[in-house]
């Protein structure tokens, strides 16, 4: 094998699993939504043609349990876990190991990064909800995420999903598996990212959202909370070394 080559290979063998499934993943995502029409296929079955609406847009569950009150429990949670992460940054927490600590803390920063980020994203984005698309009664047409807005369009502004972010900082709870647990950690992921797809569904059945909207949505997730914990296991050996070095030389 040419040094070149095998030189390439061994940086890719040496990225980390969770990485090569995040480029993977997000190939995959962007084949789905510029080069198919699964987007539409699937709105298109939730929308009904005779009386063009949603018929679950304004459904109590879809409207009231999962946009209103799931959320409100969501966002009680996510206060509540940034509450006690607070607490013990002021006054730590005696009983705590420092895995916990870590998780913690990973858990309450991204209950606060997630829903930000993909709120801030939002922001910029040209891409609209299905119900306010011409094909499904309303005024703007369908623009994919690597196509330019025609002349006179407004930005749509609803890519990624906002709602499923209320619900996917909990992918987090997965770091309190690692790193001596990885399978359970994934299972926990896995299972959480699952839960975060569902309350973006919903919002699919209402013309909310694309399913590529969610699934861009469940990616940033993964990302922001692997980032975090890199971030923090990175800083917690780099605070070991210190320490050694420190007995050491004393």
């Amino acid at each position: 094998m040419p040094a070149p080559l095998q030189s390439s290979l061994k940086r890719f063998q040496s990225i980390r699993p969770v990485h090569k499934l995040l480029l993977a993943s997000a190939l995959l995502i962007l084949w789905i939504g510029n080069y198919t029409d699964i987007d539409l296929n699937l709105a298109d079955a939730m929308f009904d043609q005779t009386s063009r609406t949603f018929p679950w847009r304004h459904t109590w569950f879809a409207e009231r349990f999962n946009h209103v009150l799931l959320k409100g429990v969501l966002i009680a949670a996510a206060i509540g876990v940034i509450a006690v992460a607070a607490w013990d940054w002021i006054r730590p927490f005696n009983a705590w190991r420092a895995s916990t600590r870590i998780g913690m803390r990973v858990l309450a920063l991204s209950a606060i990064s997630v829903p930000l980020v993909i709120s801030t994203l939002k922001q910029f984005s040209s891409s609209h909800c299905p119900w306010d698309l011409q094909r499904y009664g309303g005024d703007s047409p369908f623009v994919r995420l690597l196509e330019w807005v025609p002349s006179g369009v407004s930005a749509g502004n609803c890519l990624p999903a906002g709602h499923a972010s209320s619900a996917l900082w909990l992918v987090a709870l997965a770091v309190f598996w690692l790193p001596h647990r990885p399978r359970k950690a994934a299972v926990a992921a896995c299972t959480l990212l699952i839960f975060g797809f569902a309350v973006g569904w919903v919002q699919q059945l209402r013309g909310a959202h694309f399913l590529t909207h969610t699934l861009w949505s469940m990616w940033i997730s993964v990302l922001i909370v692997d980032s975090i914990y890199q971030w923090f296991v990175k800083r917690a050996a780099a605070t070991s070394k210190t320490g050694d070095t420190e007995r050491i030389a004393t």
